[in-house]
């Protein structure tokens, strides 16, 4: 399968397993410290091919994200779920299965630095998204409904506001389990 983007990775492992089953263009982070060259050659092959992001699903992984997405607007995110990244004690994007990145591939999402939705923090802790025993599946809920990657509360809420999730959207996704 060829990929017309560069996808960015963190690591060696990761550029192996993607190259053994995708023709694509890959620069490696090497880790969170992303040097200001390789941040500048992400914003350079954004701007003339474009970027997917694939890091690992984890603390890590994601700080990696967010500093690339604040220094190159318009990049597109694809994410695999942290359940579905791990084999034994490691997480991370070697240790996916192919059909699993792929699936990521499928359902990229491009996040602005510009909000248009209008939820805010009062609205989540009153749902339960923050400040509650559960609210870390609540939110692992939506994301994955939304392909939005793995949130904290803040996260969570710029998320959902950039992509013009409603309220109404987020409870239709809770409703079976969570009554409000």
């Amino acid at each position: 399968m060829k990929i017309k983007e560069v996808i960015v990775v963190e690591g060696k492992s990761d550029y192996t397993l993607l190259k053994s089953f995708l023709d694509v263009e890959i620069i490696i982070t090497n880790g969170s410290e992303i040097s200001k060259e390789t941040l500048e050659l992400i914003k350079k092959a954004n701007e003339t091919r474009g970027v997917i992001i694939l890091t690992d699903p984890d603390y890590p992984g994601m700080q990696i994200r967010n500093k690339i997405n604040q220094y190159t607007n318009g990049c597109k995110n694809a994410f695999v779920e942290k359940s579905k990244a791990i084999r034994g004690k490691k997480v991370g994007i070697a240790e996916t299965r192919k059909e699993d990145i792929l699936q990521a591939l499928e359902n990229v999402v491009t996040f602005t630095n510009v909000a248009i939705g209008d939820v805010t923090y009062n609205d989540l802790y009153e749902l339960g998204f923050v400040g509650k025993a559960d609210s870390k599946q609540k939110r692992e809920k939506v994301c994955s409904k939304y392909h939005l990657g793995w949130c904290n509360g803040k996260n969570f809420l710029r998320r959902i506001n950039m992509f013009n999730i409603t309220i109404d959207m987020i409870k239709e996704v809770i409703k079976d389990d969570y009554s409000n």
